[in-house]
């Protein structure tokens, strides 16, 4: 891609011990596009997150964002500077309220000023939670969870929002509503990285697409030039990536 980069990962390996995790990983992410990152369990996409976010050393290489290095920054630093993410598995405060949720994503003072605007921009895009804002966490449906993990990240305006694996266990219609609510996400200037298993969706809401395979980015390119089954192929180790 040739589009400045918000967030660039640049030949980044990362090592538990003698097992080499991610090898020399490269990518980009444009401000103001969404970008997918296609992987199977124990792809690497876990331990990637991990050392974007701050949470993993790397043994080589660097985490570049809004043109700043940033590797192996403390995370809440590395979340002061707009970049966020969505956890895997829909993770929430479950003995807090809807609303103490979302002002946990608020933490930072610069974040606490705009409370007012954030909570009513959160509540916007879903209303669900608005209905629902007194509630303890623990009594929302699994999509409803998933809406107040994206919406509590959202609270620390990011540039940059990671969304790891947001469709894991729901229903389909419950997935294309969120996903839905991600493309408006976007269209507010919000640069998206969809963290997925699922080929074709991932392809379907993305402009560019990573699949990375035992550690390593094995294919690249726009979502609506890549083939689904050479992707599919790249993503299962088939052939030449093996």
């Amino acid at each position: 891609m040739n589009d400045s980069a918000l967030l660039s990962i640049e030949g980044l390996s990362v090592s538990y011990g003698d097992f080499l995790a991610l090898h020399d990983v490269t990518m980009q992410f444009p401000k103001g596009r969404i970008i997918s990152i296609i992987g199977s369990n124990g792809a690497g996409k876990s331990t990637l997150l991990r050392t974007v976010m701050g949470v993993t050393k790397p043994t080589s290489g660097h985490v570049i964002f809004s043109n700043e290095d940033i590797t192996g920054l403390q995370t809440s630093k590395i979340v002061a500077k707009g970049l966020s993410m969505s956890p895997e598995g829909s993770y929430v405060f479950e003995d807090m309220s809807v609303h103490e949720n979302l002002m946990m994503g608020a933490y930072l003072p610069s974040h606490r000023k705009n409370m007012d605007s954030l909570l009513e921009r959160s509540y916007e895009l879903f209303p669900v939670l608005k209905e629902k804002s007194k509630q303890l966490a623990t009594f929302l449906s699994g999509g409803q969870r998933q809406m107040l993990a994206i919406a509590r990240a959202l609270m620390s305006e990011p540039k940059l929002l990671i969304c790891d694996e947001i469709s894991l266990g729901l229903a389909p219609v419950v997935i294309g509503d969120i996903y839905d609510r991600i493309l408006d996400v976007n269209d507010s200037g919000v640069t998206i990285v969809l963290v997925e298993q699922e080929v074709k969706r991932s392809l379907e809401y993305s402009d560019f697409s990573y699949v990375l395979v035992k550690g390593r980015v094995v294919m690249q390119g726009k979502a609506d030039e890549l083939d689904e089954g050479a992707v599919r192929d790249a993503y299962f180790g088939i052939n030449q990536f093996a």
